[in-house]
């Protein structure tokens, strides 16, 4: 991750540096009724209901007791009201009404848009006094009183970018605690997930299991039992598997949906966010652990004022500048969506996810090379037999071309020649004559034939004219040119000890000529 630099802070001044955009995507988000764990965004609304794990299709009673899928007040679950009168909009659970299938109950929720998880709700006195205890340890703490309280700030500085440890500014106020959330933490990224295209409808819900995929797998019949019970044991439920994936750590992801069927035949999916909120209840959560559950999530899309409220509004600890360099940098704004990612263990599970990702796209390359071998293979046998299906249709049809001769011969037995037989057979013996005739056809088949035995007897010839040297006659040979390189290498060393020797006897002789010419004079 690159870093982008950055103020975080005016009061402050910190030159804040973070790790920039990854361009990875993970599983995707879940915008519930709770905030899911593990990596999973929750929702945006909240919603606190106590219900009871039954299903009840009888007529509306007043009993006080829950539905399954929702806390009921003075309503049963029956096939003439809605999908539940929820009195909030929220984004999480609201049911609307009159969907004109069976109701699931009242949901009494009171959400808005604006509670989520990238919401930026209004400040309260609590957080101006925490922001104002932050700044004052990082910038001017009094604790002592002299300039040691300089090496503090630093120190709190410190561990603000870790995003760890506790500040001291004041004696009289207690530290703050620096946490990875905090605006001045350095270890933090935007990623990119993938944003679901699945509707609410379909009803995907997605369970996270601590076991293996084999395991869940060979025990996938008695998993859909329990699941089952779960949900009350109702005859009108069946509980369908649409796929089982593994995830890093031995976990595996389950993604199933729930059919209902109501008495005159007709069947439809319970929504993902209704089976989301009943899996997100107390007791029915309990029960999903005790099966190895440790996150669901319900599988669907985002509408566009979701996409907007969660692009306007950054994340809590995450600078508005890098907020919008990461919508800036957004490589597919359609399909994915910003989101942050704190710390190492975010940015460790992100790693495993796409190792996983990536080691399931090796197998299915594996598998498609393995099907195109195959494919291949195939295509030789099939070319094969096709080229012996018309080695033997032609047979056949020169084997029917002869019993239609002799059956014709012994027809026309008897008969005299026909105009027409005539006119063949004067045409035929034309053709005879044109084939036979020595400057024709003929002799220019003939001759072609000649050329191709000559080309074919000098080809023989010369793949016949092959040499070869015996081993022994081998080693000789070489030795003999070892021998006659050593010879050439020591007649080369004495010319060269000769030129050296003419050399000195040449600046001999010139210096000597003036000497004797100065004897002389």
């Amino acid at each position: 991750f690159g870093g982008f630099g950055l103020t975080a802070n005016p009061a402050v001044n910190f030159n804040i540096g973070n790790f920039g955009v990854s361009t990875t995507s993970t599983p995707p988000f879940n915008f519930g009724n709770s905030l899911a764990s593990a990596g999973a965004f929750g929702g945006f609304g909240t919603t606190t209901t106590t219900v009871a794990p039954t299903f009840s299709f009888s007529a509306p009673t007043n009993t006080g007791t829950g539905g399954l899928f929702g806390a009921t007040q003075n309503k049963g679950f029956g096939f003439g009201t809605g999908f539940g009168t929820g009195t909030g909009t929220g984004l999480g659970s609201g049911l609307g009404t009159g969907l004109g299938f069976g109701g699931f109950g009242t949901q009494q929720q009171q959400t808005t848009l604006g509670s989520g998880l990238f919401s930026q709700p209004a400040q309260t006195p609590a957080q101006s006094n925490q922001l104002i205890n932050t700044a004052s340890a990082l910038s001017a703490p009094t604790l002592l009183g002299d300039e040691r309280d300089a090496i503090l700030a630093k120190w709190n500085q410190l561990q603000a970018f870790w995003g760890t440890g506790k500040g001291y500014f004041n004696n009289n106020i207690a530290p703050v605690e620096f946490t990875q959330e905090n605006p001045f933490c350095r270890f933090k990224a935007v990623g990119y997930s993938l944003m679901p295209n699945n509707k609410d409808e379909d009803g995907l819900v997605v369970l996270v299991f601590n076991r293996k995929e084999a395991d869940i797998r060979s025990q996938q019949q008695q998993l859909v039992e329990s699941l089952h019970k779960i949900l009350g044991g109702n005859q009108t439920l069946t509980v369908n598997v649409e796929g089982v994936k593994t995830m890093p750590d031995d976990q595996t992801e389950v993604i199933i949906y729930v059919v209902e069927r109501s008495p005159n035949g007709t069947s439809r999916r319970v929504p993902a966010t209704t089976l989301y909120a009943h899996f997100e209840q107390a007791n029915i959560k309990t029960s999903l652990q005790q099966l190895g559950v440790s996150l669901s999530m319900a599988r669907t899309e985002l509408s566009p004022a979701q996409v907007k409220q969660l692009l306007q509004n950054p994340p809590a600890g995450v600078d508005p500048i890098i907020w919008e360099q990461a919508k800036v940098d957004n490589p597919d704004p359609d399909k994915l969506i910003p989101v942050p990612m704190v710390g190492f263990k975010e940015l460790l599970r992100r790693l495993k996810v796409q190792d996983q990702m990536t080691k399931q796209h090796q197998t299915r390359l594996d598998i498609i090379s393995e099907d195109i071998s195959e494919l291949q293979k195939n295509q030789t046998t099939t070319m094969a037999k096709i080229a012996q299906y018309k080695r033997k249709l032609m047979a056949l049809s020169h084997r029917t071309l002869q019993v239609l001769i002799k059956q014709e011969i012994q027809r026309k037995s008897g008969y005299a020649i026909q105009a027409d037989e005539e006119q063949l057979r004067v045409q035929l013996d034309t053709i005879q004559c044109e084939l036979n005739a020595p400057t024709q056809f003929k002799g220019r088949l003939n001759e072609l034939m000649s050329q191709i035995r000559m080309q074919n007897h000098f080809g023989a010839v010369r793949a016949e004219e092959r040499y070869y040297i015996d081993a022994d006659l081998s080693r000789e040979i070489k030795q003999h040119l070892k021998q006659q390189q050593e010879g050439l290498s020591h007649l080369i060393s004495i010319i060269k000890d000769d030129l050296e020797d003419i050399k000195l006897i040449e600046h001999g002789l010139n210096e000597s000529i003036p000497i004797r010419g100065v004897f002389f004079s």
